[in-house]
């Protein structure tokens, strides 16, 4: 049998004294994500391998080929989310996933 670790809690590192109990604020601003530019996205895939170069431009031209569907209106389909995707599986607080 293994023997347990005792931890002495002064050992643990201690929140600052002025720290709230329970942050509701991030603890680090959010990075900005912003789209490449057409020539930082031509840099970027310029240094990936040719092999990943290939798989992308093949993926650019599926995407490039690609019709988008034309799907008909359900007709007395469920409203809101689709519960499929979103797991949602009750309407008006009963269950209705079987």
């Amino acid at each position: 049998m293994a023997e347990r670790m005792n931890v002495d809690p002064t050992d643990l590192p201690q929140a600052r004294a002025d720290a709230p109990a329970c942050p509701t604020d991030a603890r680090r601003p959010e990075p900005e994500i912003r789209p490449l530019t057409p020539e930082e996205e031509a840099a970027r895939r310029a240094a990936l391998p040719a092999v990943a170069r290939r798989a992308l431009e093949e993926a650019d031209a599926r995407r490039a080929a690609a019709t988008p569907v034309d799907r008909p209106l359900e007709l007395g389909g469920r409203k809101g989310p689709e519960p499929v995707r979103y797991g949602d599986w009750e309407a008006k607080g009963i269950a209705i996933d079987f």
